[in-house]
This record gives structure tokens, C-alpha cells and sequence, in this order.
């Protein structure tokens, strides 16, 4: 592995090792070295950052508006995160956060069936909000 974040603070092991970020826009940057690439979940163009990003457009409580461009860009992230710091973030760091976390647990080999409870149990517990984002991470490996 390649860049490695330095605390635990958010930080989601992948069954294959691979460390990612999850995080909350509304709360300030954890202290620490920066990401080097970032998936912004939102409803509207996501704020400048110093490193790569991609905006990924995720209305609050709903699902990505292009399920195509959602499972590209986080196949894209678990890749990355291979070698670098990746962050995925979204308004509060639960809902669409832990969503997009689960879905890339699944790409990483996780069953469907298992993701959000996998997500839940080493991210957050509140992680994926609504029975539809549950519903789209079990889903997303049909895709």
C-alpha cells in the first residue's frame, strides 16, 4: 500500500487493506495529512479543494442522480485507494457516505447481503440512513 492515513478518525479497512476516509463536510478537516483524492456526495457543486476530487451528484437522503457515473467513480476510489489517501464525504459523513462506503465494500468483495452491516460495524453504526440506500447497496452488485 502507498500513502497510508495517520488515526483512525473515519477511517474504513477494506477486506483487501485498503484504508478510506469517510467524513462529514459540515464538520472541519481532520487534523492530519490531506487526501489526495476526494468523492464529494452532494446535491450541488462541492467547495475547492487543494486535492483531486470528483463530485458526485447525491441529493440529501436520496440515491446518486447516475448510477453509471456512482459505480464508476467508486470503483475508481477503491482503486486509488490501493496507493493513496481517498476520502469519501458527503453533508454529515452517515447516509450517502456510508452508502457509497458500502457499495465500495461490495466491489471489494464483501456480499451485498453483508455491506451495510460490515460498514456499520467498522464506520459508523448510524451509516446508511434510509431503507432505499440499503436497498441500493444490495442492488449494486447486480450492477
Amino acid at each position: 500500500m502507498g500513502e497510508k492515513w495517520d488515526s483512525t478518525d473515519g477511517i474504513l479497512r477494506l477486506p483487501s487493506g485498503s484504508l478510506v476516509r469517510g467524513r462529514g463536510l459540515r464538520h472541519p478537516l481532520p487534523a492530519g495529512p490531506a487526501p489526495s483524492f476526494g468523492v464529494y456526495l452532494l446535491g450541488k457543486q462541492p467547495p475547492q479543494t487543494e486535492w483531486e476530487a470528483r463530485w458526485l451528484r447525491w441529493p440529501d437522503f436520496r440515491l446518486p442522480k447516475d448510477r453509471r457515473e456512482a459505480r464508476e467513480v467508486l470503483a475508481e476510489a477503491l482503486t486509488r485507494a490501493r496507493t493513496e489517501r481517498v476520502e469519501v464525504a458527503c453533508g454529515g459523513g452517515r447516509g450517502r457516505t456510508g452508502t457509497a462506503l458500502a457499495c465500495m465494500a461490495v466491489l471489494d468483495g464483501v456480499p451485498p447481503d453483508e455491506a451495510v452491516a460490515y460498514v456499520r460495524r467498522h464506520y459508523d453504526h448510524r451509516a446508511v440512513e434510509t431503507p432505499w440506500q440499503r436497498r441500493f447497496v444490495l442492488r449494486f452488485g447486480d450492477a
